[in-house]
């Protein structure tokens, strides 16, 4: 048993390399699988109504679709850091939901939360608070705010329940914008990752769910999406937020390449350490 226990690194060694085979081939299978989804015609309008059962058969879909931006809800996730021409600098993600604006067939017909790309630490501490204004933006906006239909108010109720209520949809404006987006999930946060607070606005990971309720938006409907670009985002001077590049959807931090070079890597040692076995045992 005693000789028997010099093979076990080379088996060991050949079960990683068989291993990096399957993770090899279940990588390809990921990739061809995002590049079909993204090359699909965009959803638009009243096509993009996505409930949490749809999210499988819906996710990196394009969507295309206009609405205006609920700035005053924006979450930062983060710090996440960006590296631009080998310089590493800490920032956020910011989210904002977009709301539908009456009588536009372009226009979702349910909230969007639109992940607007990454910006950094000192573009966030610029934003006003908005914590510090939401007495004064409720009543201006009640009062004064020329997009909302005063007919579908709130009753006083509806203050006391704590089902996320629908925000009231915008009319046409020139504040409307158009987001070309791609239909993600949440995150899947690992132990070492903190627990979103959203009392305290802290937010660590993407949790459409959370943050739809935290923005009091109906869960069930609410699609999240990450807004893309085509253009080279570095070149030139940044404008914030930056949203995701296209082509990385379609890359992964460890590639197919990557996983033949491991299974060499795992083959070779494992033959190397199986002959030193052999020669070991062999009889002089």
């Amino acid at each position: 048993w005693t000789n028997l226990l010099l093979f076990v690194p080379g088996a060991v060694t050949f079960g990683l390399g068989t291993w990096q085979i399957f993770r090899r081939q279940e990588k390809i299978k990921l990739l061809d699988h995002r590049s079909s989804r993204l090359g699909m015609e965009p959803l638009k309008g009243d096509e993009i109504l996505i409930s949490n059962n749809d999210l499988d058969s819906m996710e990196f879909r394009r969507i295309k679709s206009k609405g205006i931006y609920d700035e005053k809800n924006s979450v930062f996730i983060g710090p996440r850091s960006r590296s631009i021409s080998g310089v590493t600098e800490n920032g956020y993600y910011v989210i904002t939901p977009l709301l539908p604006i009456q009588g536009d067939v372009e226009s979702a017909q349910h909230p969007i939360l639109v992940n607007r790309g990454w910006v950094p630490r000192s573009w966030r501490d610029k934003q006003p608070d908005s914590s510090n204004n939401d007495a004064e933006s409720t009543s201006r906006n009640s009062s004064s705010s020329p997009r909302l239909d005063q007919s579908t108010a709130t009753p006083w109720w509806r203050f006391w329940s704590k089902k996320p209520q629908a925000k009231v949809p915008a009319t046409l404006s020139d504040r409307a914008v158009e987001v070309t987006g791609v239909v993600r999930g949440s995150e899947k946060p690992t132990i070492f990752v903190p627990a979103n607070d959203p009392e305290t606005l802290q937010w660590f990971y993407v949790d459409a769910g959370e943050i739809a309720r935290a923005c009091g938006l109906p869960e069930e409907t609410t699609v999240y999406v990450e807004e893309i670009t085509t253009e080279d985002v570095g070149r030139g001077k940044p404008r914030y937020p930056v949203p995701k590049d296209a082509n990385a959807l379609i890359r992964s931090s460890v590639m197919p390449q990557d996983h033949l070079n491991y299974t060499v890597t795992w083959y070779t040692l494992s033959a190397a350490v199986t002959l030193m076995a052999v020669k070991r045992l062999r009889p002089k």
